[in-house]
């Protein structure tokens, strides 16, 4: 799910709206509003302000506060709402295998399916298919670039889950939050070259030496490095000599997101 900060930056933005112009409309601070838009809140603003802000952007009568309401939501429960929506999306991709080319368009919901018994009917006719297969593909959104080079703007992060308007495949990937970037730059050549396609997983934790997607604070610029922790900082390490190495507190970096699949073109160097 979109995060409340990104929808309204987002819009703001497409209005062409300075955080001064919008918080004078809506009566509150550049920096709250700031903060607001960069999610550096414990807790949302309350509904008073979302409705005012819902206004001054144009947005759907009730949609900032239920964006609001999800970031309210503990993060385990959060975190089991996006695995078991990662799970239904294993299913359907399951079922598509499964069904008949001529069944498809008339097969019907899952719960139907489910209710009819037709869903176990071709799982089983579909298990010798299942067996051969190592692990369920899973489609990982492919949702922007990646600086292999020095940090440049990144936008679309938090991006709705798994919507995309590209996604690539994965086999046994579990991680409901992951997401897959374009390289680009020279930066972590030879190992990592311009285009290859790399896919990030938030849920592993970032270990010494592993290369990450990072995000930087304030501004959320990001780049694709080689991590190195020296007491409270990081060390941000390019592969590539030609390019110097980042040493940064850790306060400066929103996340580390280690790659853990990478989709390289054949031939390249």
């Amino acid at each position: 799910m979109t995060q409340l900060g990104l929808a309204i930056r987002t819009r703001r933005s497409a209005l062409e709206l300075t955080l001064q112009q919008l918080a004078t409309q809506v009566g509150c601070s550049k920096a709250y509003l700031s903060a607001i838009e960069n999610e550096r809140l414990d807790n949302p603003p309350r509904e008073p302000l979302l409705e005012r802000l819902e206004g001054a952007l144009g947005i759907t009568t009730g949609e900032l506060a239920r964006l609001a309401d999800w970031q309210r939501t503990p993060k385990a429960v959060r975190a089991d709402l996006q695995r078991l929506a990662a799970q239904q999306q294993q299913l359907r991709c399951m079922l598509k295998q499964a069904m008949p080319a001529e069944e498809e368009d008339t097969a019907g919901s899952l719960d139907a399916l489910w209710q009819s018994g037709e869903l176990h009917e071709w799982l089983e006719q579909a298990q010798s298919n299942v067996q051969q297969v190592v692990g369920i593909s899973v489609q990982v959104p492919l949702i922007n670039k990646v600086a292999a080079g020095y940090p440049t703007d990144f936008t679309d992060l938090d991006y709705p889950i798994r919507v995309a308007d590209e996604y690539v495949s994965c086999v046994e990937l579990r991680d409901a939050q992951a997401f897959a970037a374009r390289v680009v730059g020279e930066s972590m050549l030879p190992e990592y070259c311009e285009g290859d396609i790399i896919v990030f997983s938030p849920e592993q934790p970032a270990q010494d030496g592993a290369d990450c997607f990072v995000r930087l604070l304030p501004d959320h610029h990001t780049t694709f490095k080689r991590v190195y922790f020296e007491d409270d900082k990081v060390r941000l390490q390019p592969l590539n000599p030609a390019f110097a190495p980042q040493v940064l507190p850790l306060a400066d970096v929103g996340g580390l997101y280690p790659a853990v699949y990478r989709m390289q073109r054949v031939g390249a160097k």
